[in-house]
């Protein structure tokens, strides 16, 4: 998770559509309520094998389209999915397209019926559904045991310091860099446009400082975050 502090948190909109990275624990041969173990569980009693597995992976890879978890936050007809499911409504679960980059098996475990998974996948995928969608293929049924989200876009787990604050350009280092003169930086900080164009959001600097991050429109670059 991503901790942004001060000014920091005004530039969140950038930073939560970043794909993510997880290392998954599942296990065959038992459903879920919930994907997870905090929901109701449900013994199958099939298995499954390495192989199955292997196979079952093949579909869920690429943009694929997704039913959204009963047990999830998203709003239908303005109401949480979850509080219909705690009440025991009956619903239609919406879908949405989600794009997974990579699904690699690491390990399985026959005896066990367990398998250790890591998935690089576009902002908004539920693995744990995904991991349910496993099961089905494998005709075993499954759920979600441990998940641990091990990146954030360019921002990796393993480089994770509690004792380092990250400057706000070197945070939004994965968007396009326009260094600023001095007249153009005290316009921009006034909500001023500038000349300019790109393809999306821009960082503006100054001394190597953000100053703002713009949108492109009718060439030029409109400040939509300025940081004081």
């Amino acid at each position: 998770m991503l901790v942004l502090l001060g000014q920091g948190a005004r530039l969140q909109r950038y930073l939560v559509g970043l794909p993510k990275a997880y290392r998954v624990r599942a296990r065959f041969g038992a459903t879920s309520t919930t994907g997870d173990p905090t929901g109701e569980l449900s013994v199958t009693g099939a298995r499954t094998g390495e192989d199955s597995v292997r196979q079952a992976l093949e579909p869920l890879r690429g943009e694929i389209r997704q039913r959204v978890p009963a047990f999830s936050a998203v709003k239908v007809e303005g109401v949480r999915l979850y509080k219909r499911a705690r009440a025991g409504a009956e619903m239609e679960l919406p879908e949405r397209t989600v794009r997974i980059d990579r699904l690699d098996l690491i390990a399985f475990d026959d005896a066990s019926q367990e398998a250790e998974l890591e998935v690089e996948c576009s902002s908004g995928t539920y693995v744990r559904q995904l991991v349910v969608d496993l099961g089905e293929l494998c005709g075993a049924g499954a759920h979600c045991t441990a998940l641990e989200r091990t990146r954030v876009g360019p921002f990796e787990l393993a480089d994770a310091d509690p004792e380092r604050l990250l400057p706000l350009s070197s945070a939004l280092a994965f968007l396009l860099e326009r260094p600023l003169s001095s007249d153009e930086a005290a316009a921009v900080r006034h909500g001023r446009s500038i000349p300019g164009d790109a393809a999306g959001p821009v960082r503006l600097t100054f001394d190597g400082e953000l100053v703002a991050v713009a949108v492109p429109r009718e060439g030029l670059l409109h400040p939509e975050t300025v940081v004081a």
